[in-house]
């Protein structure tokens, strides 16, 4: 069987599918279109100069037409999974459909933040997501996240931190200021990583500026450290984008490194691995933030659950493996 993912790689996580797929033995290939380069300096010069002064970006075009370019090389495929379609026109969607007898997609944010119908109406054999009120009103097929990391008990850590915050500069930079209070009366040790090309605005954010346990900076943190970073804490925050009601990976790391969880996602609570002695549900004050969450004892997550979640199972229910 021969399997395509195409997608904008940005976190690095959709590399593991291709991963997964290989080891079952099945002919896997990954058109990342984030890897897409100007093929000379005066093709770059001439996007940059179109963007400035016709409001239009070639490269959007270019990086479409290297898909297309990518698929005659490697042919036709059984499946062709994408991920976000909405980083490619219509007209290219339908193009990709005629490399492959079942063409999908996988759905990374909720329509309300990234609307799609337009673009793929008509298009898909089925549509997955992981946001339970657009599967709800769409219809679309219901997947989560999954489990990509191996497993690593408690006993194989030793972490200095009781909280890791890792994330992208979005509005919800807005929240960290109160959790970061209310974790400093309890005289937890936190680390928070806040990342993006818009992090010169924490000069904006006074409560920032004199809090060495916010960092910010421009780079990405390299997908092989987030482990690392998960590893040195007891727990894991978490706060949903909004227009958001699925999972993120941070449950999902979580319960690969058994660590607990803080959240701001009351859906988390309508799933069979939820445990109150692992995950907080913050409330909308986060004075339920206290000291004997992280003093109760951690709870292994059942076998059978824990394996729902995990990548291998993904590609399953995914291109229908059974």
């Amino acid at each position: 069987m021969k399997i395509c993912l195409i997608s904008f790689d940005h976190w690095q996580y959709d590399a593991h599918i291709v991963d997964a797929l290989l080891k079952k033995g099945i002919d896997a290939r990954h058109i990342n279109i984030g890897k897409y380069q100007h093929s000379s300096k005066l093709s770059r010069l001439k996007n940059t100069l179109s963007k400035i002064f016709l409001g239009k970006n070639p490269k959007l075009e270019l990086r479409q037409r290297f898909i297309i370019n990518e698929l005659k090389k490697i042919g036709f495929q059984d499946q062709i999974l994408v991920i976000n379609p909405e980083l490619i026109d219509r007209e290219y969607h339908l193009k990709i459909k005629e490399y492959t007898k079942r063409y999908i997609a996988y759905l990374y944010d909720s329509l309300a933040r990234h609307p799609i119908n337009c673009l793929v109406e008509g298009v898909f054999d089925d549509i997955y997501s992981f946001d339970k009120d657009d599967i709800k009103t769409q219809n679309f097929k219901e997947v989560n996240n999954y489990i990509y990391l191996d497993h690593i008990t408690q006993q194989n850590q030793s972490p200095k931190y009781d909280v890791c915050y890792l994330a992208s500069f979005d509005n919800r930079i807005a929240t960290i200021p109160r959790i970061a209070d209310q974790l400093d009366k309890l005289k937890k040790k936190y680390q928070f990583v806040i990342v993006g090309k818009k992090t010169w605005l924490k000069k904006l954010i006074k409560f920032s500026e004199n809090n060495s346990s916010i960092q910010y900076q421009i780079k990405r943190i390299d997908h092989k450290d987030v482990p690392q970073y998960y590893n040195d804490s007891k727990a894991i925050l978490d706060l949903v984008r909004d227009n958001q009601t699925g999972l993120s990976f941070r449950i999902f790391e979580a319960m690969a490194l058994e660590k607990k969880l803080i959240t701001d996602n009351a859906k988390i609570k309508d799933y069979d691995f939820y445990n109150p002695n692992n995950i907080l549900v913050l409330n909308n004050d986060y004075d339920n933030l206290q000291s004997d969450f992280f003093q109760k004892p951690y709870h292994k997550i059942p076998e059978h659950i824990y394996n729902k979640y995990t990548l291998e199972n993904w590609i399953v229910n995914v291109f229908e493996l059974h």
